[in-house]
């Protein structure tokens, strides 16, 4: 499958880390995800429910960085992986996730993590 949906730069606070000064402040996540399915269908009919909801994708996501609490971006993307695959007709989702605000000791723009899941079965 080639088609896909891709939201990018979506921006919300969250409290992940392994550190405690993370748990208690809030900072910034990055988020990107890439959703494949047929978008032919919705191409041809021009009908929202032929496809995945763009508004409720971007709900799923900020839910979940805005309202848990994990140690690893890992675990994060591995949340939003799930949910967007239990909620939407997709065949293949890829999460991204940056941290740009991680201290490392030195210079960094951003730590991050990407997956791809498929749905099984």
């Amino acid at each position: 499958m080639t088609d896909r949906i891709v939201l990018t730069g979506m921006h919300f606070r969250g409290t992940h880390g392994v550190h405690e000064y993370e748990q208690q402040n809030p900072q910034r996540f990055d988020v990107d995800v890439e959703l494949a399915l047929n978008l032919q269908p919705a191409g041809l009919s021009d009908d929202l429910t032929q496809t995945a909801d763009y508004s409720r994708v971007f709900d799923t996501c900020r839910q979940i960085v805005e309202s848990t609490r994990f140690n690893l971006i890992e675990a994060l993307a591995e949340a939003i992986a799930h949910e967007l695959l239990a909620e939407h007709a997709v065949d293949e989702v890829t999460v991204r996730i940056r941290k740009p605000d991680v201290q490392l000791g030195g210079p960094l723009e951003a730590a991050g993590v990407e997956i791809r899941r498929r749905r099984t079965g």
